[in-house]
């Protein structure tokens, strides 16, 4: 039997990547998430965390605000 060729860098230890667990995050990734980034002007405006989800449901309780914002421009 011919050695396997050890591609791993010199600077990583492999006694540190044993017992690994494969797919172990799947389920987590695969559920996908929902952050969205604001941009730093608007962070500026609010409070926090709070202050923006309050003003984003705000947002959506005006009259046909659904619809424009979740329209695809063509």
């Amino acid at each position: 039997m011919e050695p396997v060729d050890d591609e791993l860098r010199p600077e990583y230890d492999e006694t540190t990547l044993k017992g690994g667990v494969r797919g172990k995050y799947a389920k987590r990734f695969a559920a996908g998430t929902n952050l969205v980034r604001i941009d730093p002007d608007l962070t500026s405006a609010f409070a926090g965390e709070e202050a923006i989800n309050n003003a984003l449901r705000f947002v959506l309780q005006l009259p046909g605000a659904i619809e424009r914002l979740t329209k695809r421009s063509s």
